[in-house]
């Protein structure tokens, strides 16, 4: 099995929030990331898949085809956006980077598979000190 990772960088701007709480129940649970004025991050993610190379052409598959499925599904709807107003695959969810990663796996996988190969990971770096896997 061979595992192969496309790295991106998007900026891009979130609320952490829940409509039906309070300015003070959001400031409680979710600190100074409930600014209503939000906030931004340089987030960087880091897309794995995995497979066996093809005998054709021993890719696992064609970064160029993995790099233009991570740019035309994510990063284009993601960068200098905000999510909570201008990402579809973000409505109606809590833009915490757990769910920001759940909804890029969702986004990814049917292309990513459709090309043949699986998706094995997306990882997203919010902080250098913060970053969130998740492995479908």
């Amino acid at each position: 099995m061979i595992y192969l990772t496309r790295r991106e960088i998007f900026r891009a701007a979130h609320r952490m929030f829940r409509q039906d709480w309070s300015d003070e129940k959001n400031s409680e649970v979710y600190g100074k990331c409930s600014n209503p004025n939000w906030h931004g991050h340089n987030y960087i993610l880091w897309v794995t898949i995995k497979g066996e190379p093809s005998e054709n052409h021993g890719f696992v598959m064609n970064i160029n085809i993995l790099k233009e499925i991570i740019l035309r599904k994510v990063i284009n709807k993601l960068d200098h956006r905000n999510m909570n107003l201008d990402v579809d695959f973000m409505a109606g969810k809590i833009a915490t980077t757990e769910n920001l990663a759940i909804a890029v796996w969702n986004e990814l996988t049917p292309d990513i598979e459709k090309a043949g190969a699986h998706l094995h990971c997306v990882k997203i770096e919010e902080t250098e000190n913060n970053y969130i896997e998740y492995y479908g």
